[in-house]
């Protein structure tokens, strides 16, 4: 029969439609099996995903799937199910991934932590636990030139497989753990107030451009600062710390201070989340703040959302007891606190406690260990002052499996993607 021009052109629509069918299909097959989702980019099984810096996002990511552990979940080919990487280290997932399947469970363990620095046998601590990091006290700087910091921070580095984090708290002001000495600097950092004083927010961008390249020049690659608590009252014990006006001014300061240590490629940390408003010492026992949820969601989160657009990877969480977020537990040890940061905050970075020999976890635990609490609460890194005992207590949690190794490898993942990005493996 001869076909109407209606017929030929219906002929024709239907064998295009069964092409892009056929296409599409095979499209879905194709990036199903590309753990990238992308058929112009490699997967995890084609080797490491070439990246720089200077590719990976800075500003706020769309927000985590999970926000809890801040990413969805999909099978490691080495064991335990870890989670892809999305976010402010999706760059890095790769090489981080292939780190990962190559480390022990006791390496891994190490990762987790950033000890005090030991005063004696650091370099062979540092072998025996490769533990994640070290944090660097005034004591450690004491006496000491240039040339003998950097001999000290280097021989802690070749005593690691795996490029260690090293940090101090160089905030200016009041605390200040390596510009105290005159033979490391000839003058101390001044607080974040005062340089603002002198020289407004220009001020605060060079002040933190150089204490990002001191840290730099001694072997360090990460700063216990900007304090982003907001506090406009003298008498409140978190005061001379912070940059001492509002929400919204605290947040410019933060802002600026996260531009600066990115411009040199030194991290910095967001402390102390979810923010400490008037209350005491944490230093020296628990506190317990009352204030409404709305309180911080106008004032608290500010300048923690304005680092974290601007790219800070990582936060420290506190230890006081937030009666609206967790009346039961400390911050440090409270998921619920955590899932804020991830969730509400979108934060997908690496999140740090305190220190946790301070007296408000002391007190709380009755003496004993709380890194494995610390760590199921959502911490990735412990930040501890007892090496021996909070390394064999979470060494066992999870050899036992009250820590499952999912959940290990889950934070040992974004550490080493942070340090990749970093640039110090």
């Amino acid at each position: 029969m001869k076909q109407t021009g209606y017929q030929k052109n219906r002929k024709i629509l239907f064998t295009a439609a069964g092409v892009v069918l056929a296409l599409a299909a095979a499209f879905w097959i194709f990036t199903r099996g590309n753990p990238s989702g992308s058929p112009f980019l490699p997967g995890a099984s084609s080797g490491e995903k070439t990246s720089s810096a200077a590719g990976s996002a800075a500003g706020k990511p769309s927000g985590p799937s999970n926000p809890v552990t801040g990413s969805s979940a999909a099978p490691a080919s080495n064991g335990p199910a870890v989670s892809p990487l999305d976010g402010i280290f999706a760059d890095y997932g790769v090489p981080a991934q292939k780190k990962l399947m190559s480390m022990s469970l006791r390496e891994k363990v190490g990762q987790v932590f950033v000890f005090r620095c030991p005063q004696t046998g650091a370099a062979k601590a540092a072998a025996d636990y490769q533990p994640g990091g070290y944090c660097l006290m005034a004591s450690d700087f004491s006496g000491k030139t240039t040339t003998q910091v950097q001999a000290a921070l280097k021989s802690y580095q070749d005593a690691s497989k795996i490029g260690m984090i090293l940090c101090t708290d160089e905030e200016g002001g009041t605390v200040v753990r390596i510009s105290k000495y005159p033979a490391l600097r000839k003058t101390a950092f001044r607080s974040p107030q005062q340089v603002f004083r002198l020289s407004g927010p220009n001020g605060i961008y060079d002040d933190t451009v150089q204490k990002a390249q001191l840290l730099k020049k001694l072997g360090l690659n990460l700063n216990l600062a900007p304090v982003c608590d907001v506090s406009t009252n003298p008498s409140d014990f978190i005061y001379g710390r912070t940059f001492g006006k509002d929400a919204s001014k605290t947040a410019d300061f933060v802002r600026v201070s996260v531009s600066a240590y990115n411009s040199q490629n030194l991290s910095c940390t967001l402390k102390h989340f979810p923010g400490y408003g008037n209350n005491r010492d944490t230093h020296t026992g628990i506190a317990y703040d009352k204030r409404d949820y709305s309180v911080f969601q106008k004032q608290d989160f500010v300048p923690f959302q304005a680092g974290i657009d601007a790219g800070a990877q990582c936060v420290m969480v506190s230890h006081n007891i937030v009666n609206c977020m967790d009346p039961s537990r400390p911050s440090s040890l409270s998921p619920k606190v955590h899932e804020i940061l991830r969730g509400e905050l979108g934060f997908t970075g690496v999140i740090m406690t305190d220190d946790l020999s301070m007296g408000a976890i002391t007190d709380f635990t009755a003496g004993k260990s709380p890194s494995v609490a610390a760590f199921t609460a959502g911490n990735d890194i412990v930040l501890s002052s007892d090496m021996a005992r909070d390394f064999n207590a979470l060494y066992a949690a999870v050899q036992d499996g009250t820590v499952s190794e999912q959940r290990l490898d889950e934070s040992v993942l974004r550490i080493l993607a942070w340090k990749y990005k970093m640039g110090i493996i």
